[in-house]
């Protein structure tokens, strides 16, 4: 098992969106255009960490880097995490968490973040293994799909 920091992969990148796909079950989902994702996984805000067995991915996750105004250390926010659900259970997602982290530190940032919804109770456990402190907050959210 090898853990990857993705720098110009974009073919990893979509085998790793194809795996969101299936884990998070988005129906109906379309693929951005390449030219699009590269574009994407080029920006220095965004990294992609992908697990890689037997030269395919099978899990990995994607964070973005925030920049503050009340210091100067940013944060990193790691929005998407999943792993192929026959290699779930195997301690892939605590190598990709392990990874982002050290990453986290050598960047300089001041705290690594990650939300999951408290119904996804194996999200919550699986956090909480992995030294994270829960915080309670609402989330709001303003969709905009429908009006463009």
């Amino acid at each position: 098992m090898e853990i990857k920091k993705l720098g110009h992969g974009l073919m990893s990148f979509i085998e790793l969106i194809r795996i969101f796909e299936d884990v998070f079950e988005m129906e109906n989902f379309k693929m951005p255009e390449d030219e699009y994702l590269q574009k994407i996984l080029a920006e220095d805000n965004f990294s992609v960490f992908v697990a890689v067995k037997d030269e395919k991915v099978v899990g990995g996750l994607t964070a973005y880097l925030l920049k503050q105004y009340y210091a100067e250390r940013p944060l990193l926010y790691v929005y998407d995490l999943a792993v192929k659900t026959e290699h779930q259970r195997q301690g892939i997602g605590r190598l990709l968490i392990s990874a982002v982290t050290e990453y986290s530190k050598e960047i300089g940032a001041e705290e690594m973040y990650v939300q999951a919804e408290e119904i996804d109770q194996h999200a919550v456990t699986f956090y909480h293994s992995t030294g994270a402190v829960a915080s309670k907050f609402i989330n709001f959210s303003y969709s905009f799909r429908h009006s463009i």
